[in-house]
């Protein structure tokens, strides 16, 4: 697929926020922070809310981090605002919902399903660079992990601070990393 450490193609959004107007999201808002597009299948649907009501409580710990999250569907922002005003679990979250309709965010990431114009189950954490950093893709049935993701960004966080480190499996914040060199081929 080869999009992990391309850099983020331009686009443009409106987005619907809990508390606010509409609003123009693009690439250039990205710049300087890392950012997670939570990419999910469509709105009023079973699995969607489930996840999304997982990333929203994740969402405060994740500002601290200075990441900022955006949900995207191929539904409009009005979609998405009479979503949260009808839905108890969508209308409690305050990331920002971007309306992907003309499906540019959708092929910008791969994920658009042909024939369908839903998009994939899939989250890309992009680092303040704009560089695509992590990626994941589930079957429609399956959802995502908000604190496996708060995990895996502070691996990514970690790794950007400390050039020449790697966080091995199940790292978390505070453990030993590794530094790869010719010592330790064959020894872990």
């Amino acid at each position: 697929m080869g999009i992990i450490g391309s850099t983020i193609k331009p686009f443009t959004a409106t987005a619907y926020q809990k508390g606010k107007d509409f609003f123009t999201v693009t690439e250039a808002d990205l710049a300087g922070k890392w950012s997670v597009f939570f990419f999910y299948p469509a709105d009023f649907t079973f699995v969607c809310p489930t996840e999304l009501e997982d990333m929203g409580e994740k969402y405060a710990t994740l500002q601290a981090m200075g990441v900022e999250v955006y949900a995207v569907s191929t539904d409009t922002h009005f979609s998405h605002k009479a979503w949260a005003d009808t839905s108890d679990k969508i209308g409690k979250l305050t990331f920002p919902f971007l309306g992907d309709q003309n499906h540019v965010l959708s092929n910008n990431f791969g994920v658009l399903r042909e024939g369908s114009g839903l998009a994939d189950r899939a989250t890309f954490v992009v680092d303040p660079d704009g560089v695509i950093q992590i990626m994941e893709i589930t079957c429609e049935g399956v959802g995502r992990n908000a604190n496996e993701l708060t995990r895996k960004i502070k691996a990514a966080q970690y790794v950007r601070a400390n050039p020449g480190q790697v966080c091995p499996a199940a790292w978390e914040e505070g453990a030993d990393t590794l530094v790869p060199s010719l010592d330790l081929v064959g020894k872990i």
